[in-house]
């Protein structure tokens, strides 16, 4: 599995899914262009690979910036990776209309857009691979979780549409439905339970590989939807969740 002179774009990749979506990336021998708000740390931003354009998804502007820095820096991209993404619990009766509008804009109408924004640089590179990050809850529901499950959802019928829409291009469309993976937010969400410990517990239940996720492990789907050993792949979602949706639950 390489990735040999090709460019992608990874948004959110220099944090928690997105970094580790980078690194394997990386180390399949691809140069990225990581689009995000905050500068990279770490080993990423000492990499001569990778290239940062700092920006703001909930933008309607960002899609075209974006694909403009990418042209500019490497040439155009070979690949997109839609990760980065917003969350928040709200019931109904709380949510507002401006919560659900900026869940929708960086959560669905950035991926449209800026593969609306690459579609010119892949054609004319001779095709591609557009890799959306959905979720377990575009399939399922956790509680308060409306608007982050719709927007997921549509992500999904997107991945559909556009596998169906671009195949002619060569250019192909799958998206990743991560279950829990481990970060800083979804520890301090763990941790601001009331027994932290037995929450841990239950989580780890739910799984039958008996772990949670780790970046990597999205990272590494990536990676291989990305080349050319899924080349008659499209138009998919890849569940990657330790098992978590397979297993059926029992009151005891």
């Amino acid at each position: 599995m390489k990735l040999n002179n090709k460019v992608a774009v990874v948004t959110g990749g220099g944090r928690g899914i997105g970094k580790g979506i980078s690194e394997k990336l990386l180390e399949y021998g691809a140069r990225l262009l990581i689009a995000q708000r905050h500068p990279l740390e770490g080993d990423l931003a000492a990499d001569p690979r990778v290239a940062w354009f700092g920006v703001d998804l909930a933008e309607p502007s960002a899609p075209v910036a974006i694909a403009e820095a990418v042209e500019q820096r490497f040439g155009g991209a070979d690949i997109l990776v839609n990760n980065a993404g917003i969350m928040f619990e709200r019931s109904l009766d709380e949510m507002s209309e401006e919560e659900w509008d900026k869940m929708m804009a960086i959560n669905m109408r950035a991926p449209v857009f800026l593969a609306k924004a690459l579609l010119g640089q892949m054609r004319r590179r001779g095709g591609g691979s557009i890799i959306n990050i959905g979720s377990i809850e575009g399939i399922g529901s956790n509680p308060w979780h409306a608007a982050y499950c719709a927007s997921k959802a549509g992500v999904h019928g997107f991945t559909r549409a556009l596998a169906v829409d671009l195949g002619r291009d060569g250019i192909r469309c799958n998206a990743i439905a991560p279950g829990w993976i481990n970060s800083d937010l979804s520890d301090a969400y763990i941790d601001i339970q009331a027994n932290p410990e037995q929450a841990r517990r239950g989580l780890l239940g739910l799984h039958p590989v008996g772990r949670t996720g780790e970046p990597q492990d999205i990272g590494g789907a990536v990676a291989f939807l990305a080349s050319d050993d899924a080349a008659f792949i499209t138009g998919q979602v890849l569940v990657v969740d330790g098992g978590r949706t397979a297993k059926l639950p029992l009151p005891f």
